[in-house]
This record gives C-alpha cells, structure tokens and sequence, in this order.
C-alpha cells in the first residue's frame, strides 16, 4: 500500500524527529512532520468559494472559473489515488455540503454543484471561517483540506485555519487573484460595485497618487496574508486569471 506524499502537519513535542520534513519546514519556517497515511484512506476536503466577489476576471477567464478548475482537479486526483472527497461551499446563500465519496458518483455531484455558479449579489453568505469550521466539524481523521478561494472574506477566518491544522489536517489555500485587483488602470472616472454588500463607490483613475496608494495597499494586504499563513500553518498556493493555473497549483499537488 502506497503513501499519500501530502500528509504533513506542524511538529508537535512528542514527536519522532526523524519524521520532521526539511523541505516542508523550511518552506514555512516551521518544523512540519509528515505522518505516513495510506492512500486508501485519505479524505480530501475542498472548500470552494462561490461568493459573488468569485464572479470577476478582467482576462479569458473569471476568478470562479479558476475555482471550478481547482476544485475538479483535486477532486479527480483523490478519486484516482483510490481516496474520497467531499466539498463544502463557501460564501453560498445556505449550507451546502457534499459528504465524502469516491468514483464517478462522486465526480458527477461535484460537477453538477459548480455548474450552478456564484451567489447572487447582495444575498446573504455562509463567510469563508464558517465553512471552514464545518469541515473541521466533518473531518473525523487527518487528510487533506483545499480551499479554493480569493481569500478576501473580512470574517476571521484564519482561526478557523489554525485549528483545522491543529487537528491534524494539511491544509492548501489556493489563492485566486485577477491582475486588476494588484493595480488599478488609468481608466478615467470608474463607478465599482461591491459585490458583497452591493456599495457604489466612483474613483477617479485618472489619478497617479490614487493608482500608487491602491497597489501599495494591495502589496501589502498580500504580504500580510502570506504571513498569515505561514503562522497558521497552512500552504500557499498562489494561481492567477491571467496565467496556466494548473501548473502553478500542480506544484503544491505533487
């Protein structure tokens, strides 16, 4: 029986430190151990964000589309690797949970669910940290959690993170950027939308001050949440609108 390469978690004392992982630790700057689980019993968990923040994209492609194709390759790796995967939605008008399942059964009900889309602008939302804690609730032995996000929900959800981890859980935070959201460009007078709360708010674009002040605070609200991250114990995986996303999350996959 085979191991599943992705099994690790932060050093607890107690530990065999001949199971401390060097290429995990130094990447997070904390100690991790990988524990040894076979395949056929790892459960993955995908947290797919479906909050109407999901519905933009400035290139060929809009953030929950990358969040579609996060979600299905995850989801069709723990099914060939003999594993079940369940999803719980994030930012959706009401709980929605797939419970654990392997085959094609599985694959179909995860398909049918992201064929429905994004929450509607304005409605009501389960926020990123409550899904979070429902998987944390669902989870009964350590495996995999993939959160498939814009990670921009203002909720503290990074608690929730931290104890997913300290349960035992590995978990990767796809995060799903679109290049307008680094800068913004000279566009002339814009009127925005919030689509979370439905806001209007008009910026003038025209304005090199502004232009700077929006990437600069954009920079550092992304430095923050790489640190975040790190503290928490999480993996970072960074995948854009504009770029081959299934490359750049198949390297925290493999």
């Amino acid at each position: 029986v085979g191991t599943e390469l992705a099994q690790l978690r932060p050093y607890q004392v107690g530990d065999d430190v001949r199971m401390i992982d060097p290429a995990a630790s130094a990447r997070t700057g904390i100690p991790h151990v990988r524990q040894h689980v076979p395949e056929r019993a790892l459960t993955t968990w995908v947290v797919v964000d479906l909050s109407p923040s999901m519905a933009f994209g400035t290139t060929g492609r809009l953030k929950s589309d990358v969040a579609e194709g996060v979600t299905k390759v995850v989801a069709r790796l723990s099914a060939r690797r003999g594993g079940r995967v369940g999803v719980v939605a994030a930012g959706a008008s009401h709980p929605i949970v797939l419970p654990p399942a392997g085959g094609r059964r599985a694959l179909g009900a995860i398909d049918r669910l992201l064929a429905e889309g994004v929450t509607p602008d304005g409605a009501p939302s389960e926020s990123l940290g409550e899904a979070l804690l429902r998987v944390r609730g669902l989870a009964r032995q350590p495996g995999l959690v993939v959160v498939a996000s814009d990670l921009r929900d203002e909720q503290p959800w990074l608690r929730a993170m931290r104890m997913l981890v300290a349960s035992g859980q590995q978990v990767i935070a796809v995060e799903i950027l679109d290049p307008r959201e680094l800068e913004l460009p000279d566009g002339g007078v814009l009127s925005l939308v919030d689509p979370e709360t439905g806001e209007l708010v008009e910026v003038d674009t025209r304005s090199n001050r502004l232009r700077q002040d929006f990437a600069g605070a954009e920079e550092r609200r992304r430095e923050q949440l790489a640190a975040d991250l790190r503290r928490v114990g999480a993996r970072h995986a960074v995948v854009r609108t504009d770029g081959d996303w299934l490359r750049d999350l198949g390297s925290h996959l493999a």
